[in-house]
């Protein structure tokens, strides 16, 4: 018995693998190895010096108008905003009764926060950036807009396209360009260093990857257990 299960276990997670490629794998491992290249040459430092130049810059060539919209981006895709955006999405697929979908998509946001705020945030431990233009606490490396914005938007892309294939370009392209807003706005109101917004995305797209590949993955399963029961 115990043989068995743990060959089907083996099975399981070679047929995982498979679905997860070689391409998505490298892509992942060059991701984590940048994260920890900005952490241990990047992060120690007091007042990193391209980090500093580019928001400076920034701060010179965007205008004042588009600068005070950039903080209301900044302020809507707030933790406030994003948890009415997930508890919507989840009643949507709780009413359309995609139950697969909703548990990869609470592991997914759920995970994200997890990972960044209650164990990367604390080992590294980097402070914020002086004279931010709202109010920020916490530390700063990775970036969780960054993380939770790649993980919460794309797995969203991902769940939608599976049943409306015909809405994939809209999908990726307007989440793409919103979260590269939400990026750009981040770094205008200097509440995180550029390496923090590299260094989260990174994580949300290792995170990502791991749970859209799940979620195809359990899909597939349900589908094959419920094509057995109905034969």
């Amino acid at each position: 018995m115990k043989r068995a299960l743990s060959l089907q276990l083996l099975g399981g997670l070679k047929d995982w693998m498979r679905l997860f490629g070689p391409w998505r794998l490298l892509a992942c491992l060059a991701a984590l190895a940048l994260v920890l290249l900005i952490a241990l040459t990047v992060v120690p430092l007091e007042l990193p010096p391209l980090d500093n130049a580019l928001l400076s810059w920034l701060g010179q060539v965007i205008p004042v108008g588009m600068g005070r919209w950039l903080v209301r981006v900044y302020k809507v895709s707030g933790i406030q905003f994003t948890a009415v955006l997930v508890t919507a999405a989840l009643i949507y697929l709780g009413w359309k009764r995609w139950w697969n979908e909703l548990r990869w998509l609470v592991v997914g946001t759920g995970g994200i926060l997890l990972i960044v705020d209650r164990w990367l945030k604390p080992l590294f431990d980097r402070h914020r950036p002086e004279d931010k233009l709202v109010q920020a606490f916490g530390r700063s490396f990775p970036s969780g807009h960054a993380a939770g914005a790649v993980v919460f938007y794309f797995l969203m892309c991902a769940i939608l396209v599976a049943r409306y294939p015909q809405l994939r370009r809209p999908l990726y392209l307007g989440s793409a360009l919103w979260v590269a807003v939400i990026w750009l706005s981040t770094l205008y109101c200097r509440v995180h260093w550029p390496t923090d917004i590299v260094a989260g995305a990174c994580v949300g797209f290792i995170w990502l990857s791991l749970c859209s590949v799940s979620l195809r993955f359990f899909g597939a399963r349900q589908t094959d257990c419920s094509l057995g029961r109905s034969s």
